[in-house]
């Protein structure tokens, strides 16, 4: 969104603005370089639409977007931008332009800015701003990436525990600049600790005269500064916070974590475990295809070994396989089927960790019923294709052969699903990157092996 002279000027409708026709027009004034056409269209925009229309534009229309504009990009429309396109927008801007931008935002967004910038740039931008707004900026960058320190704002309203409500209110009222969004008042003692947080409706309606103490609700969920962001969006979504205060070191009052900050943590993490869960490392829709490519392969290679693993199982059989032709044509389902199965098991245990709901205390009867849902499974498939095959091939022990690997395989897809993520997770590592290959891994080399081992066994005389 450009700057405009109208303060706060946002249309109520301008989210239907986006339309195709809307974006052909932008697209059309891009081309044709016309910056007066360009600037009427993105007048009615407020920030967030601004960002969804630079998403739609290619890396060299929003190079062209801000050339022709001529005017400084409104702040907000930062953080609320992906990070690979973030980028390409920063690249443009001067270190001072983009200091007198990151000045004016709250200091959660001025963090998720600063934290992808290179030290270089990070370095010319913190000299340009002002000396109180620069260290607030690098104690935040001091913290882990994923912690609570990053992820808090330092703008809060906090009051001594002597206070009474209409203390409270004056403060309030006499303060020349307030947080962007609060939910609570924290109350602190004379060292600076949490005591608790008071409601604004509650002080809103309270009488004159009572002690900010009678009022506030004691806080039982402080959030450390080294925190995992993970564990933060848990407490929120366990507790039903809408904001809680953060802690240093010496349990004094640093910052404070709104519930919309939480949302998007949540979202992010939710799209991880979704690409994680697809072998891909992180989201790269907005990423060019050098990028793009190199991100991918890793997982991929993976997956070639994973299936010459398969393969090389499959070569203990080539003359089972020769003997008898219709094996080839039937394998596949049998490992097919497993590998969906264990792939169904695993989104459930992943999400099961996520939450919490899947626990030391809980993992072996989840063991246990994953594997039991295989079994049943697998021998409601065993019968539907056992009679399949028997027909097609007048061949019923080729039929029972197929039906008995698929329910082993059926049963070993469901421990899989459920037993790798839960080892992974117990050795620290991120089960939604890594259990899909070993899952898939395990579903074929037991898929091939049952069916042809069995084939062997009763097949070849």
């Amino acid at each position: 969104m450009v700057e405009s002279d109208k303060p706060n000027d946002k249309t109520g409708n301008s989210h239907a603005v986006l339309t195709d026709g809307f974006l052909l027009r932008v697209f059309d004034a891009l081309d044709a370089k016309d910056s007066v056409a360009l600037l009427a269209l993105l007048d009615p925009l407020g920030a967030e639409d601004f960002a969804d229309l630079v998403h739609f534009c290619s890396a060299e229309q929003r190079e062209l977007l801000f050339t022709l504009t001529q005017t400084k990009l409104n702040p907000d429309v930062l953080p609320l931008l992906d990070e690979t396109v973030r980028e390409d927008v920063v690249e443009q801007m001067a270190p001072g332009q983009l200091a007198e931008a990151i000045t004016s935002l709250e200091t959660d967004d001025a963090v998720e800015v600063m934290e992808n910038l290179d030290r270089a740039t990070q370095r010319e931008v913190l000299s340009a701003l002002p000396a109180e707004e620069r260290d607030a900026l690098r104690t935040a960058l001091s913290y882990p990436e994923d912690s609570a320190g990053r992820l808090m704002q330092r703008e809060l309203l906090a009051v001594p525990d002597d206070w009474n409500s209409q203390q409270c209110m004056e403060y309030i009222r006499s303060r020349h600049e307030l947080p962007e969004a609060f939910y609570d008042v924290f109350v602190v003692n004379s060292e600076g600790h949490t005591l608790g947080a008071v409601p604004l409706h509650r002080l809103l309606t309270a009488t004159i005269a009572t002690p900010i103490k009678d009022i506030m609700d004691e806080q039982s969920q402080r959030m450390p500064v080294m925190m995992d962001q993970r564990e933060v969006a848990y407490l929120f979504q366990r507790y039903g916070l809408v904001s809680a205060p953060v802690e240093d070191e010496q349990h004094r009052l640093v910052g404070m974590i709104t519930i919309d900050d939480v949302i998007d943590i949540m979202e992010e993490h939710a799209t991880e475990e979704l690409v994680h869960l697809s072998g891909v490392s992180e989201p790269d829709f907005y990423r060019d295809i050098l990028t793009t490519t190199r991100s991918r392969f890793t997982w991929l290679f993976v997956n070639l070994i994973t299936a010459m693993l398969a393969s090389w199982v499959i070569s203990f059989f080539e003359g089972t396989l020769q003997s008898i032709v219709a094996l080839a044509v039937l394998m596949p389902i049998v490992a097919s089927q497993g590998g969906n199965a264990g792939t169904q098991t695993l989104a459930v245990a992943v999400r099961g960790l996520a939450l919490r709901e899947l626990t030391s205390v809980n993992a072996l009867s989840f063991l246990a019923k994953e594997a039991s849902v295989g079994a049943f499974n697998g021998l409601l498939f065993a019968a539907i294709i056992s009679v399949f095959a028997g027909l097609w091939y007048h061949n019923w022990i080729i039929a029972l052969v197929i039906a008995l690997a698929m329910i082993i395989n059926m049963i070993a897809a469901g421990l899989a699903g459920a037993f790798i993520p839960l080892v992974l997770n117990r050795f620290k590592i991120d089960p939604a990157i890594s259990s899909s290959a070993l899952v898939t891994t395990v579903t074929d080399v037991c898929g091939y092996l049952s069916f042809l081992g069995l084939a062997t066994l009763f097949l070849i005389k």
